[in-house]
């Protein structure tokens, strides 16, 4: 029987930790234990909650380890458990070769992106911003560089231009599981993992999202907007300045381009950034530098995430503010 070290980090990662546990017994394997990043300080009282991955390993009864480095004393504690193979989504660090020594089958990883484009640890985003329409489920061996390993399976996957970060890693993170259980099944046929494909093509690198890339700037167009809010959701999420104060954009979609109204008349002129109507099939409605974008969900700072009409219910003065 194979046994597995599960290294992972956030939600999307537990999905398919979840997957893998409910499919020990059918494929014969078990999940040894889990490698995940430390608890983290949040809220208020800055408690220490342990990640999503991390705490449903626990529920389970699931050896966990959430050690700040990859050292010799992470090595000296995860070696007990005598895991053959490493399954890795999401985790967040680079595996040395001392580490994936410990592991005699070696290790693989699940990679949210059409390799190798995109190669780095915000696959999704990138693929949402650039409005791709196709990406792709890659499970690849774990190399020593970053995602540059074999491809084990990959599974391609058609956009239509409503996913989100969110959605599209869940996605991924389900169907990611199914192709790592046929490779589990396959190595243990076999006594190795399956033979893999080098990855071919121009690669191009995703860095790390901070805070200050979900600033909106009105003078973009609709479109790339949109995109930004939907890669953007659920973290680090858009957002723009109301009258001094930070408001959160979660869900917008384009104004069609044909609709005859006042605002799309008033959106020929006048200041970006400007509150121009209310459509309630549609949205708010805010210029851009090319075209009007309809905001559905709407977050003000220290309120609730509202729809658009329950906010127009409380915010009459609305439509003509300047966002920022």
């Amino acid at each position: 029987m194979i046994r597995i070290l599960f290294a992972g980090s956030p939600d999307a990662a537990r999905l398919t930790l979840e997957h893998l546990v409910n499919a020990q017994n059918e494929y014969g394997f078990e999940i040894a234990g889990v490698l995940s990043n430390p608890p983290s300080a949040k809220g208020r009282h800055k408690e220490l909650i342990p990640t999503p991955v991390a705490q449903f390993a626990s529920e389970k009864n699931i050896p966990v380890f959430t050690p700040e480095h990859l050292d010799a004393a992470a090595r000296e504690a995860i070696s007990p458990i005598g895991a053959d193979l490493l399954v890795s989504f999401a985790y967040g660090h680079i595996f040395g070769p001392k580490f994936l020594a410990l592991f005699p089958l070696g290790g693989i990883n699940l990679h949210p992106s059409l390799l190798p484009k995109y190669r780095g640890c915000t696959p999704v985003p990138a693929a949402i911003l650039n409005r791709d329409k196709k990406t792709a489920v890659t499970v690849q061996t774990l190399s020593l560089k970053m995602d540059e390993g074999d491809i084990l399976g990959q599974k391609i996957v058609d956009l239509n231009g409503t996913e989100t970060t969110e959605s599209l890693l869940n996605y991924s993170a389900e169907e990611g599981a199914k192709l790592i259980l046929e490779i589990i099944k396959k190595s243990a046929e076999a006594g190795k993992l399956p033979e893999g494909t080098p990855q071919s093509g121009e690669p191009s690198y995703t860095g790390i999202i901070t805070k200050e890339d979900g600033r909106i700037n009105w003078n973009e167009s609709a479109e790339v907007i949109e995109a930004k809010i939907r890669a953007y959701y659920p973290e680090p999420g858009c957002w723009c300045i109301e009258n001094g104060l930070p408001l959160r954009i979660l869900e917008a979609k384009l104004y069609p381009e044909n609709a005859e109204s006042p605002a799309a008349a008033e959106s020929e002129s006048g200041t970006v950034g400007t509150v121009l109507d209310f459509s309630k099939p549609i949205g708010i409605l805010i210029k851009t530098g090319n075209g009007i974008l309809a905001i559905r969900k709407l977050q003000r700072q220290g309120k609730n995430a509202m729809d658009y009409k329950s906010f127009m219910n409380g915010a009459r003065n609305f439509i003509g503010t300047v966002l920022e």
